[in-house]
């Protein structure tokens, strides 16, 4: 009789099991949608210059390669002449020359103290959008960079 009551309260106890905090409101917090006059303007710089540096490449097929103090090591060893120009090749077949980028929006990581600046991409063709997302970490180097297509809505 002891034994089946101390298993019974093993089992009841086993299953009042407190509930785990939800981390939703953290989660929200984290990635924060900041004004553009509140980012500091070497920042704003540094992501629009070598971003536009790099998509000036598919048109001049000439890549000045970044720096040490520019990007981080990462970045650098990613951003070879091969990557580019096998990207340069798909962008310029489907988009046409680059012309500019336009900044759509700025997003700010606080747990990691990085900047996320978005860009619309403008080409001659008008058929196909892109955008480019450049991050610039705490210590003003790029730590990311990537283009992506955008899906067209149909009408």
């Amino acid at each position: 009789m002891k034994k089946q009551l101390f298993v019974f309260c093993l089992i009841v106890l086993s299953a009042c099991k407190s509930k785990t905090p939800t981390n939703d409101i953290l989660v929200e917090k984290r990635f924060v949608t900041v004004e553009v006059t509140a980012v500091n303007v070497l920042k704003k710089n540094r992501a629009y210059e070598l971003g536009k540096r790099l998509l000036e490449t598919c048109n001049t097929s000439r890549f000045k390669a970044f720096t040490t103090a520019e990007a981080t090591d990462k970045v650098i060893k990613n951003a070879s002449v091969e990557n580019i120009s096998k990207t340069c090749q798909k962008m310029n077949m489907r988009n046409g020359k680059f012309v500019n980028i336009k900044l759509l929006d700025i997003v700010h990581d606080v747990q990691t103290d990085a900047y996320v600046f978005r860009y619309d991409i403008i080409y001659e063709k008008k058929y196909f959008k892109r955008e480019l997302k450049v991050t610039i970490d705490n210590a003003n180097k790029i730590s990311g960079i990537t283009t992506k297509e955008i899906a067209t809505k149909p009408f």
